[in-house]
């Protein structure tokens, strides 16, 4: 009974408006006033404008349901406050024995641990914990930055999707409204600090100066099809020409720990973001001898002079089909390279240095990236055979198609035929790959060791892809966008840092394997139905549980105890 009205029971309701598309998700209760029952509302959730929308709202409507009917049960605590009370006697508790009779045991609740406990050190210690400017005035915010990270490792999903899974999985409450006005704190001085405590923990870890720095850039497609200062249409790496991006461009170290990003506006061209790459090193992080390692899309004859100019050692990625004919021939005359690595038959490959332009380049041969090469034309080669045979009316789809175009030639009218010429030339570059270099002192072996390094910026590129899952971006205001990519890089240099902490201890594990060990640490909590009182009962421990958590100096028990 409320304010002399019965109350009958609490339901989740969708609520339409005519002649618009949104739906209002709502918590209401039924209210019998005398002989009339009628509704109130409880909470409104928030508006869906779409079914997959409308089933978010619905299960996080659902989840705030069940955490209101609970604090209005006497006696029983929030499901936050009891995970609380949880961690706190789990951390103090003795490993006296507990007499307790069984079968009066009932599950109350039931949290996961690992990634709080084990991320939510390393977020400490990294100083994350301090990004937020004003951040002592800013509780709430520092609060959801911390737990929106840690829902971004465990399950990368939207806010509303991460809100939602907290609350069911990790015994934390956070409000939707709450989330996006935090966001809105991530203003540029915060992404500095950020990133400033990426670059001083990266290199506090690794106990030595930075000396090679691996540089490259990716897109993050949205999805939208509307331009603004910083979404734009460009060339997009992930094949998503008719959405607006972001060019995001990365700084990382030979391990693949991340030092710092930059965000450009979606049509710009990669090779035009180096000067503000050399510049972030050299005023922002003081490091002034460094060797730069990058891809072939940075090579460019203002990205060499302004390299040269600066005073920088570097590796970039050879286009050797564009070099100079006498070059060319060089390079495809296979006298005079050198085995290298020839104690094992699949990593052996061959090696000639050529004298261009004052620089090194450096060609190698490899047997494995032959064969590589060659299927990888055979595929395009069938696929435009089977396009062929359909007799397509419309050649110019075929010809426009960068996959098939520089195998076909046209003849007489629009007559679309396979140029042999091309694939036979083409095939006389099949496991060849250059490098240029200014650096006069490293061997062979150890610019081509430093060059295949880029692998881990690729590495970090995909784990922030696939496992953090930083694109597509929902968000549309460059503010909301930049503050989501932020909270992204935290949290892919939390497990980037996580996994270099694991190596040295001789255990390399995956992000993915590290986040499934670390959701499996959770706590039942159970209440005696005879004296009232609560107990913690821990999940089984697995072996890289155990590691994971030694690897950041945290204990991890198995052993039941008292909470209250």
């Amino acid at each position: 009974m409320k304010n002399g009205n019965y109350i009958c029971g609490m339901f989740v309701r969708i609520k339409t408006s005519p002649n618009s598309p949104k739906k209002a998700v709502q918590i209401v209760e039924n209210v019998r006033d005398g002989g009339k029952v009628k509704q109130r509302i409880v909470r409104h959730v928030g508006t869906a404008f779409n079914d997959e929308e409308i089933k978010r709202l619905k299960d996080l409507a659902e989840f705030i349901k069940a955490s209101i009917e609970t604090e209005n049960q006497p006696g029983i605590f929030s499901p936050e406050t009891m995970a609380q009370m949880a961690i706190d006697a789990r951390d103090r508790a003795s490993d006296e024995p507990l007499e307790v009779n069984m079968k009066n045991l009932r599950e109350e609740n039931r949290i996961t641990l690992g990634i709080h406990d084990v991320y939510g050190q390393l977020y400490k210690e990294v100083g994350f914990d301090h990004v937020l400017t004003n951040a002592s005035r800013k509780v709430s915010a520092v609060k959801n930055l911390f737990h929106i990270v840690m829902g971004r490792l465990a399950n990368p999903a939207s806010k509303m999707a991460t809100v939602h899974d907290l609350s069911e999985h990790f015994g934390v409450t956070l409000s939707l409204p709450g989330v996006y006005r935090m966001m809105d704190n991530i203003d540029l001085q915060a992404i500095e600090r950020i990133q400033q405590a990426a670059y001083e923990s990266t290199t506090g870890l690794l106990k030595e100066p930075v000396q090679v720095i691996f540089y490259d850039c990716t897109t993050l497609y949205f999805k939208s099809f509307t331009e603004d200062e910083l979404k734009q249409y460009g060339y997009s790496k992930d094949m998503k020409f008719n959405q607006s991006q972001v060019l995001l461009a990365m700084l990382v170290t030979q391990w693949g720990l991340p030092l710092g990003y930059e965000v450009y506006e979606g049509s710009r061209y990669e090779g035009h973001t180096l000067k503000d790459a050399i510049n972030k090193i050299e005023e922002r992080y003081q490091i002034k001898e460094v060797t730069f390692v990058a891809d072939s899309a940075m090579l460019s004859k203002d990205n060499v002079n302004l390299l040269e100019v600066m005073g920088k050692h570097y590796i970039l990625g050879a286009r050797i089909k564009n070099l100079p004919a006498v070059i060319r021939q060089q390079i495809l005359d296979k006298e005079n390279y050198i085995e290298m690595n020839n104690n094992s038959a699949d990593t052996s490959y061959y090696v000639k240095e050529i004298s261009y332009q004052g620089k090194r380049l450096i060609v190698t041969y490899s047997p494995v990236r032959a064969r590589k090469d060659a299927l990888d034309r055979q595929r395009s080669i069938d696929r435009l055979l089977a396009k062929l045979n359909k007799n397509t009316t419309n050649p110019s789809q075929l010809i426009s198609n960068f996959g098939y175009k520089k195998y076909i030639k046209l003849t007489g009218n629009a007559n679309i035929q396979m140029d042999e010429d091309k694939v036979k030339e083409d095939a006389r570059w099949d496991g060849l790959h250059g490098v240029i270099t200014n650096d006069t002192k490293l061997t062979v072996e150890q610019i081509m060791e430093q060059y295949h390094g880029l692998w881990q910026v690729e590495e970090t590129f995909r784990v922030s892809k696939h496992d953090l899952k930083i694109r597509p971006i929902f968000h549309w205001t460059p503010r909301r966008i930049q503050a989501h990519i932020a909270i992204c890089f935290m949290a892919l240099c939390l497990s980037r840092q996580l996994q270099y902490r694991m190596r040295v201890l001789g255990k390399n594990l995956s992000p993915e394997v590290i986040r499934q060990s670390l959701v499996g640490v959770q706590l039942s909590i159970v209440r005696d139905k005879k004296t009232n009182y609560l107990y913690g009962i821990p999940s089984a421990i697995t072996q890289n549980a155990k590691e994971i958590y030694q690897a950041v100096g945290l204990k991890l028990s198995n052993v039941p105890f008292l909470i209250k």
